[in-house]
Parts: C-alpha cells; structure tokens; sequence
C-alpha cells in the first residue's frame, strides 16, 4: 500500500468525481421515475446499495492491484460457481434465471462476474512473458472470456452476455492481435450470423424485428422502443423540469427507472441535461484510457482497459437501446440505472483504475 500521506496526492480526482456524479444523478432520476408508483421504494434502496458500492470501490482502490491480481484466479473461480448455481436455484425474473440471493438480498452475479473477469483476462496477458497474441494465446482468451458468456446465455440473458464482447476485443488489441487477424475473425462471426439467428429465442428474434420496423407493432413489442423515443424527443433543449415528465410521471415508459433511465433524464433535463451526462461518461472512460497509458505495468493497462471496455460498451449499448440505435435488450446504464448488482460492479470497477492510477510512480 502506498504511504497515507501520499494517498490524497496521487488519486485521480476527475475520474473519482466523474464516478459520484454519476450515481448521484441516477438516483435524482431514480427518485423521479418512480415517485408515486409501486416501486417507490426504489429510491432508498439504490442509496443503500450505492453506499455499499462505495466499499467496494475503497476496497478495490486501498489493496495494491498486484495483490489483487494474485488471486484473480480465487475470483474468477468463484463467479463461475456462483453463474452455474444461479441456473439451478435462480430466480426468474423476465424470463430470464439470472438472480440469486442469500440472506433475503438478492444480486445478479453475471454483473460481479465481470470484475473478476477484467481481473484474470488482465493477469493472463499482464504477464511480460507474454508478448503479442498467437493462435492458442488468443484461443487461451477467448475462453477465459466465453465461459461466463456462455453460462449467462443459459439463463438466457443476451444483453449482458453482449457487455463482454468488448472486453475480448480490447484485450486481443492491446494484447497484440494483428489488425489483419482480427478483420478476418470479424468476417467470420459475419458469416456466422445466420447460424447465430437460428438459435435466438422467438421473443429476441421479435425485438430485431421492431427494431428495425417499431411501427409493425406498437402497442406490443415495439412500445417500449416508441415511448423511449418519445421521452427523449420530447424533452427539447432544456427539458419538462424535475417530476414533470408525461412519459415518465404517467408510466407510459416500461422498465423507466433500469434499462430506459435515460430517456427519462432527457425528458426532464432535455439535451442541456442529457449533454452534461455523457460528458461525465465520456470523461470517466478518457481517464480509463489516460490510466492505461500512464500505468507502471502490463497489469495496470489490461485492468484500466479492460474497465474502459467493458463499462463503456455497455453504456453504449444502453444508450444506442433508448436512442433506437440497437436492438431493445436488457442492459443497465452503468453507475446510474437502478440496480445493486450493477452499480456496485460498476464502482468496483471505478476502483481498480484508481488503483493503477495511484501506483503509477510506485518503484
């Protein structure tokens, strides 16, 4: 650990403020979308699990990552146990077995999963042993990377199977795949395409339909998509104001405070609002990418990527979802949608790469 009076000194304060303005806003917009509804209480809730993230991202920030890493294999190990109990004593919860609980508290582990598995793709390919990718170094990956792939797509649940996808791409560029290896692998998951279509479930087959057509069917599968577009035009430059949001405050917008919580804060707070967001999110992921660049080790630069990746191909996936950009799938905004599971990977994650950062100079 690093001396306490060099703690203050060295912790990068943008990216740190970035991550608490973020949950900050969230619950602003959480306390919004479900006021005077039945999930009322979500509110509270989210501030409990958001304290609890709080730890996590202390914890993670506080142990020297090289610690960390010495028992990335521990954690790994144990998500994967945790995925294979949650398809057999799983709560169902959208069609989907993806929640387990213990003790009255119910998580989602495919999300803490990947903490654990940033941290042992990290020290697979932080080792400097370990110098470009060949065949079975990349094929190596790839499994570290579609087990838990592949256990969540047994529950199923597509979209946060989908988060992980960044992370094997970032890993295998920064790890020295050549730019020519990776078109043609890119040409070969294109050519997989059909087979990959075949064994959609019906209903997720259903949401690429309306995503390309949401008119076919507008008071069915393609209203969540119209009332998100709806949200999000509607609040104009400046927005309806805190609590004065129609598609918001009436529920015409379906899962407004989880997947669609950004059409709610573009409809209250407009573009002005909206803008300042991905500002914070842009600026969080920059410094990901700033830490990677400035890190001491191999480790530290698969960790702060393999964050940046992994977070930030999930807030595009969420936002191109209300934007209608993407297909409608189950993924959270990160740090800001309600959910515990989420936001205290999320800022777990936050706490690995103030760690790197943190111990940049470290001798």
């Amino acid at each position: 650990m690093l001396p306490a009076r060099r703690h203050l000194g060295s912790v990068d304060w943008a990216l740190l403020l970035a991550a608490l303005a973020l949950p900050a806003i969230g619950l602003v917009v959480i306390y919004s979308a479900t006021s005077g509804t039945p999930t009322a209480g979500a509110f509270e809730r989210q501030l409990v699990w958001l304290l609890l993230g709080l730890a996590g991202m202390t914890i993670a920030l506080v142990i020297d990552y090289h610690t960390l890493a010495a028992f990335a294999w521990l954690f790994y190990g144990g998500g994967i146990a945790l995925l294979v109990a949650t398809l057999v004593f799983g709560r169902v919860v959208n069609a989907s077995r993806s929640w387990i609980g213990f003790g009255g508290v119910q998580f989602q582990p495919s999300e803490m999963v990947k903490v654990a598995t940033i941290l042992v793709v990290a020290t697979y390919l932080g080792r400097e042993a370990i110098r470009g990718l060949g065949f079975v170094r990349f094929a190596a990956l790839c499994g570290l990377v579609g087990l838990p792939v592949v256990l969540i797509l047994q529950q199923p649940d597509l979209g946060t199977a989908a988060t992980f996808v960044p992370l094997l791409a970032g890993a295998a560029f920064l790890g020295g795949l050549r730019v020519r290896t990776m078109v043609v692998l890119g040409l070969i998951a294109a050519l997989a395409l059909p087979l990959v279509w075949g064994q959609l479930k019906p209903y997720q087959k259903e949401r690429v339909h309306i995503f390309l057509e949401p008119a076919r069917d507008p008071k069915g599968a393609g209203y969540q998509l119209i009332q998100s577009l709806i949200a999000v035009g509607s609040g104009g430059i400046a927005g309806k104001g805190f609590l004065s949001g129609t598609q918001g405050q009436l529920q015409f917008l379906p899962e407004q405070h989880t997947d669609f919580i950004m059409a709610v804060l573009a409809e209250e707070r407009g573009f002005v609002g909206s803008s300042i967001v991905l500002g914070l999110y842009f600026l969080l992921f920059y410094r990901c990418v700033a830490t990677a660049r400035a890190a001491r080790d191999r480790l530290g630069a698969f960790l702060a990527m393999g964050v940046a990746c992994v977070y930030g191909g999930q807030a595009l996936i969420n936002i191109g979802v209300v934007l209608g950009i993407l297909p409608t799938t189950g993924v959270p905004l990160p740090l800001m949608s309600y959910g515990g599971s989420c936001l205290v990977s999320a800022l777990a994650g936050v706490g690995l790469v103030l760690n790197v950062w943190m111990r940049r100079l470290v001798n």
